[in-house]
C-alpha cells in the first residue's frame, strides 16, 4: 500500500456534498480526503462505521476530557450521545444521528443549544483521472451563541488532528472490502 494511502489531505468541501450547503453561515468548515486502495469498500455509512469504531486511545482520552468540561455547560456528552444509539442502532453511526444517505454519502451530526454540526463521508464512486478512488470527510458547524462560538474555537485543532488521525488510522488498519458492503 503506498504512502498515499495513508494521507489525510486537506481539501476544498466537495461542491457535491449535501453538507455543503447545509447551513447559510457556518463557523467551522473543513473536509479531509483519503485514498482509497483498489478493492475497498466505496459504502459511505459501513466505512463511517468502521472509522468511527476504529479510533486511538488518545482520542478517547480527549473525548473524557471535553465531557468533563461540556456536562458542566449542560452540553451532550459522548455518554449521553451513545445512549442514543443504544435505543436505535439504524438510526445512528457511533455517538453521530444519522441525517441523510445516498449511494455516495452518509451525513452525520447532532444538534445541541450551542451548535449544530454536520460530517460527511463521501466515497468516489468513479475512480480519477489516476485510476484512484477516494473518501472525503467533511465537516461544517454552525454556531447558535458565544458559547457555541467559544466551543469551536478551543476544540478545532484538536477536531482538526482528530480527523487525520482518524482517516491514517483506518487506512493502517485496513479499509473493508468492497465484498464486506
Amino acid at each position: 500500500m503506498s504512502t498515499q494511502q495513508h494521507r489525510a489531505t486537506p481539501v476544498s468541501l466537495p461542491p457535491e456534498s449535501a453538507i455543503a450547503r447545509a447551513y447559510a453561515s457556518t463557523n467551522l468548515a473543513d473536509a479531509y480526503s483519503i485514498e482509497l486502495p483498489p478493492g475497498a469498500s466505496t459504502n459511505p455509512e459501513l466505512l463511517a462505521r468502521f472509522i468511527f469504531s476504529q479510533q486511538a486511545l488518545w482520542v478517547s482520552s480527549l473525548m473524557a476530557v471535553r465531557d468533563a468540561v461540556v456536562g458542566r455547560f449542560g452540553l451532550k456528552t459522548t455518554k449521553q450521545l451513545a445512549s442514543l444509539g443504544a435505543e436505535s442502532k439504524t438510526g445512528r453511526v457511533g455517538i453521530f444521528r444519522i441525517y441523510g444517505t445516498s449511494p455516495t454519502e452518509v451525513i452525520l451530526g447532532e444538534d445541541d443549544k450551542h451548535l449544530d454540526f454536520r460530517l460527511s463521508v463521501l466515497c468516489s464512486n468513479q475512480p480519477s483521472a489516476g485510476g484512484k478512488r477516494h473518501l472525503t470527510l467533511s465537516t461544517v458547524v454552525h454556531c447558535h451563541n458565544r458559547l457555541g462560538r467559544l466551543y469551536i474555537l478551543v476544540i478545532a485543532p484538536f477536531h482538526r488532528l482528530v480527523v487525520q488521525s482518524n482517516l491514517r488510522r483506518a487506512a493502517r488498519i485496513g479499509w473493508p472490502m468492497a465484498t464486506e458492503a
